[in-house]
């Protein structure tokens, strides 16, 4: 008797501990830097050029959840899946509840735009699944968040939102 009550015992703790705890692709990481969308199919037909491409409609919002503090994305890097990545190399600063969209194709940085582009026409995010990376300058991750079309754009307009 007492081995099974000992069993359910620590059964019951392993069942609230897991209950508590969440799933495990629910890791917040400490940054008060998080991705609060991703625009991740553009709308129209693709097309990478340059000149007349709609990689431009293509956006990650990266938003400063912090209360107090505003943060330079000056060393910020951005990844997806497949190793594509962005680096912030100007001083951008996101004043506490502000954010950035950082958008495909050519453009100049603005703060009072609140706009950052890759300088490239190249799409970065793929239409049916991907899965992006936010890292601080020190290299650790500050934020990541996978997606599925089927799973997580409910609505089909290429547009999900986070946090």
């Amino acid at each position: 008797m007492r081995t099974h009550a000992r069993i359910a015992a620590v059964l019951t703790v392993g069942t609230l501990a897991a209950l508590i705890t969440g799933p495990a692709h629910a890791t917040e990481y400490s940054s008060s830097l998080k991705i609060r969308g991703i625009q991740y199919d553009a709308p129209g037909k693709d097309s990478n050029k340059c000149s007349t491409g709609n990689t431009r409609a293509e956006y990650l919002t990266i938003k400063n959840y912090s209360s107090k503090t505003t943060v330079n994305l000056k060393g910020y890097t951005v990844k997806d899946a497949a190793g594509n990545r962005f680096t912030f190399r100007i001083n951008h600063y996101l004043q506490p509840g502000d954010y950035v969209n950082l958008r495909g194709g050519h453009g100049t940085e603005s703060d009072a735009k609140n706009v950052a582009y890759r300088n490239n026409c190249n799409f970065m995010w793929n239409n049916d699944k991907d899965t992006i990376y936010l890292y601080k300058p020190t290299g650790t991750r500050a934020d990541t968040h996978a997606y599925t079309k089927a799973k997580n754009d409910r609505d089909g307009n290429g547009y999900i939102t986070y946090h």
